[in-house]
């Protein structure tokens, strides 16, 4: 089993900092893939960045220049930096991870989300 656990969310004012952290634990063989979404009240669930575990990364085009996302693999953790935060992104954000797992003797991939940490952008 693996778990993803959030921390790091609360209110902060508009041109405010935040910073998300995400742990995975669990039977974990390697981390593909992790990420953060995003969901606003009412709205679908976006992917807000993402780092791959060669280095890469990538970004929803409104945060770009403002979140940086990154990984500490031997933590097997992956923090959002979020600067000058904006009132409409007011949401609940997800952690996600691309998971590999032995099971019966080979390497499955799987998909794990966290339970999700509020973060309201707010004067």
């Amino acid at each position: 089993q693996v778990q993803l656990v959030e921390s790091g969310g609360g209110l902060v004012q508009p041109g405010g900092s935040l910073r998300l952290s995400c742990v995975a634990s669990g039977s974990i063989f390697s981390i593909n893939v992790m990420a953060w979404y995003r969901q606003a009240p009412g709205k679908q669930r976006e992917l807000v960045a993402a780092a791959v575990s060669g280095g890469s990364t990538n970004y929803a085009d409104s945060v770009k220049g403002r979140f940086t996302i990154s990984r500490d693999n031997a933590k097997k953790t992956a923090y959002l930096v979020m600067n000058n935060l904006k009132p409409e992104e007011t949401a609940v954000y997800y952690c996600n991870a691309e998971v590999t797992v032995v099971v019966g003797g080979g390497p499955h991939e799987y998909d794990y989300w966290g339970q999700g940490t509020q973060v309201t952008v707010s004067s």
